[in-house]
């Protein structure tokens, strides 16, 4: 801490450093839940230092991931509610390197705001540690940008950056996948972080009631139930992959089941996705509805409460449900891999 930094000049401009003092004062003890083994300097410094622990890793392979919140960060806004957002970040990042079989070691975040409120930032850092803890990544470093005039006062934006290690001959890629594999859903907890400047039209957040209880929704509100964070899905995942030969993963973001799915089959092959199958969320049929969205679209646009789909051999199917469900993941069967040219048909 530089206890004689302050510049009064600076802060006639709308930038105040010594919040962001106080910023980071309050978030240490959120950090120091993420420390793991690896890391080997405090917040505060020009640079995160991790050590790399190689044991048992032949070929070491670096996997990094970037990635935000969008524009669900309104929501936050809106509700005044910072603390699960970060949450969203980390699993943009880390669910896509696990695609891959990475294990995420650490994680750096950005957040630039109109002003400094040091309990706010440290309320997003809450979050943002939470999901480093729950994909047991590391939060080695960041920054916080106080930009006034650029972002309003009362807001602000937040992506983050993550690296993980997998092994070059354990990397999970689509060579052994063939016709007749089984499709198997990870149930997602919500909307995750995709599809909001939809969600946000159809629901007009600005001008709507999104605080009152809402019967499709259980009794919770439109705004609780949208800023449900992103699942991480990093530990099932990796727990499987010491028991079972994974052939594909894709995280279902924005696309949805029509962009993402294909991103991990290869050419020739498809996947047959049994929509009856699919165990839809109440949040979805409501933006559906409200919003009068065909089915294509929705599933175009959401995850439509599948939040990861792994690809599996049918002789191993059943292991892998087992395995996942002992790790906390309702896993379910929603297709199979059929010889086709369109990479993916759900019927």
């Amino acid at each position: 801490m530089i206890n004689n930094s302050k510049s009064d000049s600076y802060a006639a401009a709308g930038v105040d450093i010594t919040a962001g003092y106080k910023s980071v004062e309050l978030m240490k003890q959120h950090i120091a839940k993420t420390v793991t083994p690896g890391v080997c300097s405090d917040v505060g410094g020009f640079g995160g230092l991790f050590e790399l622990n190689l044991e048992g890793i032949a070929k070491p392979v670096l996997v990094s991931g970037t990635d935000g919140v969008g524009t669900k960060l309104k929501i936050a806004f809106l509700m005044d509610k910072h603390d699960t957002v970060g949450i969203d970040c980390v699993a943009m990042c880390v669910n896509d390197i696990i695609c891959c079989g990475a294990k995420p070691l650490y994680f750096l975040d950005y957040i630039a705001c109109g002003k400094n409120f040091p309990e706010k930032i440290a309320d997003i850092v809450k979050g943002v540690c939470d999901g480093c803890v729950q994909s047991g990544a590391a939060l080695i470093g960041g920054e916080t940008a106080e930009m006034p005039g650029f972002y309003p006062v009362d807001e602000y934006d937040l992506a983050g950056y993550c690296t993980g290690v997998v092994d070059k001959d354990k990397i999970i890629n689509n060579k052994e996948m063939a016709e007749g594999d089984i499709i198997i859903a990870l149930p997602s907890s919500g909307v995750h972080s995709n599809g909001f400047s939809l969600v946000r039209k159809v629901f007009d957040v600005e001008n709507a009631d999104i605080k009152s209880p809402c019967d499709e929704l259980g009794g919770k509100s439109i705004g609780e139930t949208l800023l449900t964070p992103t699942k991480i899905y990093v530990k099932p995942v990796l727990a499987l992959l010491e028991q079972v030969k994974i052939k594909g993963i894709s995280h279902i973001t924005g696309g949805g089941f029509y962009e993402n799915i294909p991103r991990s089959i290869p050419d020739g092959l498809g996947a047959k996705i049994n929509k009856s199958a699919v165990k839809i969320l109440p949040i979805f049929n409501l933006i559906a509805k409200t919003g009068g969205i065909s089915e294509r679209d929705m599933f175009n646009t959401f995850n439509m409460g599948v939040g990861m789909s792994i690809v599996v051999s049918p002789a191993e199917a059943e292991k892998a449900l087992e395995i996942l469900k002992a790790n906390g993941e309702d896993a379910y069967i929603i297709g199979e891999i059929i010889k086709s040219e369109d990479k993916i048909t759900i019927c």
